[in-house]
């Protein structure tokens, strides 16, 4: 069942969120502020499709958000444009917001022209059920470990 008690966007429709987004979003995920200003920046302001960055509001709290951007620091370079910063807030979680947030993203990208969206993560089943299929591991920046890189094709599938 889609999550409707949130409103979702894209950033660029609604730029008035810009510094609110960026302290929410390194909250959540400890990167440094900078980088989302700068990010945010990026996507209010270039004419290229990447990075952008989605919210989900509920009347004037972020409950929900992700990105896109050119790579989440790994050393896979050439699986892009890569979907980051996924986050529901917990007392949200567990009604689709998530999925909702997810299926904004892929449409928009798919607007944009592309045919896939990339994204690491450690959660094996979580993206799956939303049309994510692995494809192999890679090594994040700075880590000597290996993590998931899956992968979402934002085409149609083929009619038989």
């Amino acid at each position: 069942m889609p999550f409707t008690e949130a409103e979702i966007f894209c950033l660029r429709d609604r730029p008035a969120y810009r510094e609110a987004a960026g302290r929410w979003f390194h909250e959540k995920w400890g990167v440094p502020l900078a980088e989302y200003r700068r990010s945010i920046d990026a996507c209010l302001a270039g004419p290229g499709p990447v990075p952008q960055w989605y919210l989900a509001v509920q009347g004037e709290r972020i409950v929900g958000g992700a990105g896109v951007i050119d790579n989440d620091f790994h050393d896979r370079k050439d699986l892009t444009p890569n979907l980051c910063a996924l986050y529901v807030e917990p007392d949200c979680r567990g009604r689709g917001l998530a999925g909702a947030l997810l299926a904004a993203a892929c449409g928009d990208m798919a607007r944009r022209g592309f045919a896939a969206l990339y994204l690491i993560t450690d959660h094996t089943a979580f993206y799956e059920r939303y049309g994510w299929q692995y494809l192999c591991q890679v090594r994040p920046d700075g880590e000597e470990g290996t993590t998931r890189m899956y992968r979402r094709s934002l085409r149609p599938a083929a009619r038989r």
